[in-house]
């Protein structure tokens, strides 16, 4: 077994030092090219993260105009800000999230169903807002 299946980080490292030096020998090519597959896959998941938990709270905010507090609030500006640091790190990924939106919506909106004790059908079935505005931080949609 190679050190990538006992010892993951030590693999890390290793290559990483194995990189620097250009030590092309030292250099597990299979390895490294699915970890960084891998990295991109990561920034993928994690914007569709952060988009249905923005979703679901833009949601609870407009169906629920009484609930509408700080946590809220904050639970969908942490999440647009987790959205724009990710594709602010990678500007490939810039209409990641409208591509990802119905699909998001989707999910957000069986949960918000779930979580609200609201029938589904107080949701729209297809999401209200443009990409745009769902990642505006000035945008809160009024009930």
């Amino acid at each position: 077994m190679s050190d990538y299946d006992t010892d993951f980080y030590w693999w890390t490292q290793t290559q990483a030092a194995a990189l620097r030096a250009k030590d092309l020998a030292a250099l597990d090519l299979d390895n490294l090219a699915e970890e960084i597959e891998s990295l991109g896959r990561s920034d993928r998941r994690a914007i569709v993260s952060h988009l249905e938990r923005l979703l679901l709270h833009l949601l609870k905010y407009h169906a629920q105009p009484q609930g509408r507090g700080p946590t809220w609030r904050s639970t969908i500006r942490h999440a647009r800000r987790e959205i724009a640091k990710l594709l602010a790190e990678s500007p490939s990924l810039h209409d990641y999230p409208g591509r990802q939106l119905a699909a998001a919506y989707r999910h957000a909106r069986e949960d918000a169903g779930d979580e609200t004790d609201l029938p589904l059908a107080t949701f729209p079935e297809t999401c209200p807002w443009m990409p745009a505005q769902v990642l505006d931080a000035d945008f809160w949609p009024d009930a």
